[in-house]
């Protein structure tokens, strides 16, 4: 018997925008810091980098937090985690991107850009999403690299912390901050939200959950496959069985 060459599978075509915004990525990140001697004697190995420490930050040495970063690689990993910031547009009910952020599997900021929307912003919704009106005076248009990379972006390549079977509750989604708290014993989303924070919280979910999480992905792509063939099976005992009556 003949050997069956298998089909190469199909490429999908991807926006010059969101090829740019990979390539800009991976030109500022491909000299990755080393960690510096400090970090390694002050803070245990972890999945995730040293974060950078700005001036309005203190230190607490007694207890440390896992999303802090304890190493400073800015390249651009196999797996980056992305969270957004909205602001309300025409009567305040419609939402538009503001700010979004992207770290790399350390935790480190690759991306964080403000974005203004074409609609005028009616509620910056600062109590929560911390935007404020002259952040998006020098944000990007909305018809920016970013808009591009959330329409294009594969759906199998995509892990939405939201929908993980295991973090759902009675099937129920549940939020970032209740995610957090239960499964990394960390508080986040206490007023003004920060991006940065939350993008981190989804690589650490997803980093802890990563080898369960890819199997399922896969477990569920074979019984999609298996339904797909099947159903061709029985279409095709149809058209059979048509043919014969006919």
């Amino acid at each position: 018997m003949g050997r069956q060459l298998k089909k190469k599978p199909k490429q999908l075509k991807l926006s010059p925008n969101w090829v740019q915004l990979q390539q800009k990525l991976k030109n500022s990140g491909s000299m990755p810091l080393k960690p510096s001697n400090k970090s390694k004697s002050e803070n245990p190995e972890s999945i995730l980098g040293k974060r950078k420490v700005w001036p309005n930050e203190e230190s607490n040495d007694s207890q440390i937090n896992p999303l802090t970063p304890i190493k400073e690689y800015l390249s651009l990993t196999d797996a980056v985690a992305m969270d957004c910031e909205m602001v309300g547009v025409s009567h305040g009910n419609k939402s538009a991107l503001g700010r979004v952020t992207l770290v790399n599997r350390w935790g480190n900021v690759i991306y964080d850009e403000f974005v203004r929307p074409v609609e005028r912003v009616v509620d910056f919704r600062t109590k929560i999403s911390g935007i404020r009106p002259r952040d998006l005076r020098k944000g990007h248009a909305l018809h920016n690299d970013l808009k591009a990379l959330l329409l294009s972006h594969p759906k199998k390549d995509l892990r939405d912390t939201s929908e993980y079977q295991p973090f759902l509750k009675e099937s129920s989604r549940r939020s970032l901050k209740h995610l957090a708290a239960e499964f990394l014993g960390v508080e986040i989303q206490n007023g003004e939200h920060c991006p940065i924070e939350d993008a981190r919280a989804a690589m650490l979910l997803y980093q802890r959950s990563k080898k369960e999480w890819e199997k399922s992905v896969k477990d569920q792509f074979r019984l999609k496959q298996k339904q797909k063939k099947r159903k061709h099976r029985k279409k095709r005992k149809e058209e059979v069985a048509l043919n014969v009556n006919g």
